[in-house]
């Protein structure tokens, strides 16, 4: 009885797995064992890669506010308490943005923030 490989699928197995190992140095990116490897862990890599994005940007609006706030001598914790306190309800992708291309409207968020600090 002979052998069954099932050869067409294999085939397209490892063919797929070298395409996204395209771009890889050396044997990484022409060795099917290596490719396996390196694919595995660039998979493994992106997966965390997109949960610390979210990390990132929120950071970066976090630097962005404080910033901001800083110039209208208020730091950037200040700042969310007294708009919590103030009932305003803005993310901080939307405050960062402000902070950056609508400095009119960001400073009378910082003005109502000081006065429901103020208040409280």
């Amino acid at each position: 009885m002979v052998k069954a490989t099932n050869a067409p699928a294999s085939r397209k197995r490892r063919k797929r797995v070298l395409k996204r190992a395209r771009g890889f140095r050396g044997g990484r990116s022409k060795l099917i064992r290596t490719a396996y490897d390196s694919v595995d862990r660039a998979n493994a890599n992106a997966y965390v890669g997109r949960k610390q994005k979210k990390r990132q940007y929120r950071r970066l609006w976090t630097i962005r506010i404080n910033a901001s706030c800083r110039q209208h001598d208020l730091n950037y914790s200040r700042f969310i308490d007294g708009l919590k306190k103030a009932g305003v309800e803005l993310n901080r992708k939307i405050l960062a943005d402000m902070a950056v291309n609508d400095s009119d409207a960001f400073t009378a968020l910082i003005e109502k923030a000081k006065q429901a600090l103020a208040a409280a």
